[in-house]
């Protein structure tokens, strides 16, 4: 499925926790790359969100926490057709649910010079 949306600036939460041993080494193992501590925050139309939910209820890929932090599900993908990474969706947020989260080892806005409000699109 091949989805687009609108690149928007998150929390700043997520570098905290992809500097985390566990997270990074987990993503290392199982997607090959240790992500850059930070995500990709796009905003996607709600006519995706049931798909885009069922995605997450259904989602088999998880990543089990340290004490005190959250368990994290992910689907691969790839982002503009050529950047591979993985759509996270992390069981503590305060994202809604239009939100996806894009990982991936660089850092993405400096590498494809994104700016809030670009739109990008997600394959996965």
């Amino acid at each position: 499925m091949k989805i687009t949306g609108e690149v928007t600036t998150g929390l700043g939460k997520a570098a905290y926790f992809l500097s985390q041993e566990f997270y990074s080494r987990e993503f290392k193992k199982n997607l090959g790359f240790v992500p850059f501590p930070g995500t990709l925050n796009v905003i996607v139309n709600e006519e995706y969100l049931d798909v885009i939910n069922e995605i997450k209820v259904n989602c088999k890929n998880l990543i089990k926490p340290d004490e005190g932090f959250g368990a994290v599900k992910y689907i691969e993908a790839i982002l503009n057709d050529k950047i591979k990474g993985a759509i996270v969706f992390p069981a503590k947020t305060t994202h809604e649910e239009n939100y996806l989260e894009f990982i991936s080892q660089n850092k993405l806005r400096d590498e494809l010079n994104l700016n809030d409000g670009d739109i990008v699109s997600l394959e996965f």
